[in-house]
């Protein structure tokens, strides 16, 4: 049993199997027999993916998938392969690039998702690049809504100018160095993130302007059918997608964020919402706080209203940067919690 705060329902381990017959990890947090139907809030009950940054391991969202439980969903969260719960016994040699993270890890969800919850809508809630993995699931289509934290696929050109020169040594230098000499990257010793697969640290540090261009040559090559149907892939999501980002996250720049949601073009509305931390009453947000509780309150509720109703509430802090498709609507101020 998970330990959770007293007054939160504890997850339930979940173990899937990948099409390539990887392993996975993760957990679900699903309404009980009696406990509450497949109707929330007067709509139909929706499952909420989690898709996690790179290399953090899905206990990290916890807490925020507790929150959403708690209000009417049912919540997944899952380790990529080479992380956390999906973690081999021996992760040096062992073969993960971003793209499998996409194409296998997170259909291997969505599938579960689609036959475990059968009838109920399925969102996604994906941090960094949780969201470019999106685009690579064949069966993106059944996603509903989607709600993204800082999404992008780290091209260093689009890093924010203060912090691009330290960004470009640990991340683009040191990383790919660490992973050649040990086979995989023990970024747990050095504090950064957890232990992280050699191929997707190589999907990280060589990343192009177009993310298909990053496997045209060496280890990471694909052909050039290949890399085109990578691209077709990501027009095949319908869902209406929010990218929320902060003004003082060094990876999700403004650049950063639409050259992401550029891919999805079959995208019903495409919406970048972005929000100064004073905005949200503190000081710094960043990449990662997003997901940190003080944020219940404020923040949460804008993740929270989307999936239930693909709409942000007119007093939501922040501004709109881009809109592709239908305006986005605005509905009252009043609280989803």
């Amino acid at each position: 049993m998970i330990e959770t705060q007293a007054n939160e329902l504890a997850p339930q381990p979940l173990a899937l199997t990948a099409a390539d017959g990887c392993p996975l990890g993760g957990f679900v947090w699903r309404s009980r027999a009696g406990y509450e139907s497949k109707q929330a809030h007067g709509r139909a009950r929706p499952v909420v993916i989690v898709n996690a940054a790179t290399s953090v391991r899905c206990r990290y969202y916890f807490r925020f998938a507790a929150f959403l439980h708690a209000r009417g969903c049912d919540v997944i969260v899952y380790d990529y392969r080479g992380i956390g719960e999906s973690r081999p016994a021996k992760l040096a040699g062992f073969g993960a690039t971003w793209l499998d993270w996409g194409r296998l890890d997170f259909e291997a969800v969505l599938r579960y998702a689609q036959s475990a919850f059968a009838g109920q809508p399925i969102d996604v809630v994906a941090h960094s690049i949780g969201g470019f993995v999106i685009g690579l699931a064949p069966s993106n289509h059944a996603i509903r809504r989607i709600f993204t934290m800082g999404a992008q696929y780290a091209y260093w050109r689009d890093y924010a100018p203060r912090a691009k020169p330290g960004m470009l040594v640990k991340w683009h230098l040191a990383m790919p160095l660490l992973a050649a000499l040990f086979g995989y990257l023990p970024a747990q010793r050095l504090g950064w993130m957890e232990d992280t697969p050699k191929g997707v640290t190589q999907s990280w540090s060589r990343s192009r302007a177009r993310f298909e261009d990053t496997y045209r040559h060496g280890a990471l090559a694909r052909s050039e059918p290949e890399r085109a149907a990578l691209v077709s892939q990501f027009a095949q999501a319908r869902a209406p997608i929010l990218a929320f980002s902060t003004t003082d996250d060094p990876f999700g720049t403004v650049a950063a964020i639409e050259r992401l949601l550029g891919y999805f073009s079959g995208s019903a509305t495409r919406a970048h919402w972005r929000v100064e931390p004073a905005q949200a009453g503190v000081k710094e947000i960043g990449h990662f706080s997003f997901f940190h509780r003080r944020f219940e309150a404020t923040l949460w509720q804008i993740a929270l209203r989307w999936i239930r109703t693909g709409t942000l509430a007119s007093d939501a802090p922040g501004r709109l940067v881009s809109e592709r498709g239908p305006a986005l609507h605005h509905g009252s101020g009043v609280s989803e919690a």
